[in-house]
């Protein structure tokens, strides 16, 4: 199976950024209503934007220049309350545009959590937590600009640059062609810059994803790191992507802050053309000083949007390569999902039936970890799987609970294909401990609860007494109320392990599956719990992965599995007449 480490950039599919956009941009439809209203006020606060050098021309030209006081201050008056409007409406567009770009963001990132706890086991085992968590929340948080501004500043700007360069086309052609002339040189300049930029944003973002990963695999393993005395090998590794990661970033900066000084030199030139071709070669006599105050005000309000636009286009170049990281996780499909016409499993009785199945991992799809594997379970039969390790154990029982799909053959469960049945209808009736004792932070009791959320507190104590965890958790300063971290501190692994198990008897399995369910827990207690499982689970089919064979003599059948197949069947006493690959197992462990 292929894997992706901390350590190496991930590969990422090319998608047009054009389909990436627009797919972005379909959020908003959502929001249409209010981005209607936020467009009719930006509307008003365009065109009062737009009046505004007309205003200064008509100040300068019949007022000022005829010395008419009164008017001038009438239109003072006048231009002072248009302020104050376009004000209060900028300020209003801008709040209502943040609002909808944040719920936006929330839409984002439940969409892409809840689509990725529906991912196969496959996708996590390719990959570090740390490189997912840097795409549900780094990558989502980035979006935020573009979203805003893609309403607030692309359509106000866009709007604002068409109709002051109709204004200047309609009061002066010549004046306002030389004042055009620098753009093809503009969008030269954007469209090389853009091409390069993206390409480096999209390396930052990947090396991003690493540190990510590699921050979050250290401080998981900080115990055995300091066991081992291995922070020097850390703080050099993390050094070393650290650095990585600065230089990804300013490559990128480096290039996409040519924007601006592109945008400022065709501006200038703009600017100095409308003078050179006004003044010197149509004469300054033809030219009223009025119009040319507005034609300079024109300039700057269609320069300072294109400045805007530039600056929307580096935001849209820096964080496309997000989006299309995000989208790349919501396009991944789960390699196990409910089939077209899946029924609801009805209440287990406990029949398992594998038919000639074999398994390989889809990317080695030649690489085969079962080979024609055929066995059948009566219901309430406890079967012990042994063998070393990497022989296949743990597949069987994932495949049971469909956490991977068989290559080849069949699971039954009743007669019924685990395929033809929903995963929530099939799981729900599994009971699965494994080797990751894993606790989430939270009470002790919302841990146990968490194995049937409807378990009422009596039934939570019965499963802790059941295997032996009640007497433990009551000694804790707030008993079941006792709150603990994910990583269990202030309890011992034994008892990590037993809340665990718990966890697992309170949902009422009619399968049970352990898989090396009793590793961390000491032979003493190890004997009582398996007096608790004995009673809890008498008439339960049940699956136990061990290595430890003390702990499977009781089981009714004990399958010897190597190679990907089963080598050896029949009960503890069967086997060892057999004097085969089960009793060289036994001697090995008891010699």
């Amino acid at each position: 199976m292929a894997v992706n480490t901390s350590r190496m950039d991930e590969e990422q599919r090319l998608v047009p950024k054009r389909v990436t956009i627009l797919r972005l941009l379909r959020y908003l439809l959502a929001y249409k209503k209010r981005i209607i209203l936020v467009l009719c006020i930006m509307a008003g606060t365009i065109s009062i934007s737009m009046i505004t050098p007309l205003l200064i021309e008509k100040a300068v030209n019949d007022y000022v220049a005829q010395g008419n006081r009164t008017g001038l201050l009438k239109l003072g008056a006048g231009a002072a309350v248009l302020f104050c409007l376009f004000l209060a409406g900028t300020k209003a567009r801008m709040y209502m545009m943040a609002k909808i770009s944040n719920e936006i963001l929330v839409t984002i990132r439940n969409q892409l959590f809840d689509h990725i706890q529906m991912l196969s086991f496959h996708f996590f085992d390719s990959r570090p937590v740390g490189k997912i968590l840097a795409r549900l929340i780094g990558d989502v948080n980035s979006l935020k600009d573009v979203l805003t501004d893609s309403v607030t500043q692309l359509i106000p700007d866009l709007v604002t640059v068409v109709c002051v360069a109709v204004i200047m086309l309609v009061k002066n052609y010549r004046l306002a062609m030389a004042a055009l002339l620098t753009l093809p040189v503009l969008a030269a300049g954007m469209f090389l810059i853009e091409t390069t930029a993206h390409g480096l944003w999209q390396i930052y973002r990947k090396k991003t994803s690493n540190l990510s990963a590699y921050i979050h695999e250290d401080l998981s393993g900080i115990r055995v790191i300091q066991s081992f005395a291995a922070e020097g090998e850390t703080r050099k590794v993390f050094h070393q992507l650290t650095d990585e990661h600065r230089k990804a970033f300013v490559d990128a900066v480096v290039v996409a802050d040519g924007f601006g000084p592109v945008v400022e030199i065709t501006w200038g030139l703009g600017g100095f053309l409308l003078y050179f071709i006004g003044i010197r070669m149509m004469g300054a006599d033809t030219v009223g000083v009025g119009t040319f105050l507005a034609f300079s005000t024109y300039i700057a309000m269609f320069w300072s949007p294109i400045r805007n636009l530039s600056s929307f286009y580096n935001k849209l170049t820096t964080n496309i390569s997000a989006a299309e990281r995000i989208f790349e996780i919501m396009d991944t499909a789960p390699d196990i999902t409910d089939q077209p016409g899946a029924e609801v499993l009805p209440p287990i009785q406990g029949q398992v039936e594998f038919s000639h199945v074999s398994f390989a991992y889809q990317d080695e799809p030649d690489k085969m970890i079962l080979k024609d594997v055929s066995f059948r379970v009566k219901p309430g039969e406890t079967i012990a799987l042994v063998g070393p390790t990497g022989a296949g154990k743990t597949t069987i029982v994932n495949l049971i609970s469909r956490f991977y799909e068989v290559s080849k053959g069949s699971v039954l469960i009743d007669g019924v294909d685990v395929r033809q049945v929903t995963l929530e209808s099939l799981r729900s009736q599994l009971g699965i401990m494994t080797q990751d004792n894993f606790l989430f932070s939270g009470t002790i009791r919302d841990n146990i609860r968490y194995g049937r959320l409807e378990a009422t507190d009596q039934e939570i104590q019965e499963a802790a007494k059941a295997v032996n965890a009640h007497d433990f958790i009551m000694k804790l300063p707030k008993g079941y109320d006792t709150e603990i971290s994910e990583r269990g501190a202030g309890l011992s692994i034994g008892q990590r392990q037993l809340l665990a198990f718990a966890r697992t008897m309170v949902s009422r399995p009619g399968i049970l599956i352990l898989d090396e369910a009793t590793s961390s827990i000491d032979t003493h207690t190890e004997i009582l719990v398996q007096k608790g499982i004995d009673a809890l689970l008498k008439g339960r089919t049940s699956f136990i992965i061990a290595h430890r064979l003390s702990t499977i003599r009781k089981a009714d059948r004990i399958f010897v599995i190597d190679e990907g197949k089963i080598q050896e069947e029949g009960s503890h006493e069967e086997l060892l007449a057999k004097k085969g690959a089960y009793w060289r197992l036994y001697c090995s462990q008891f010699r």
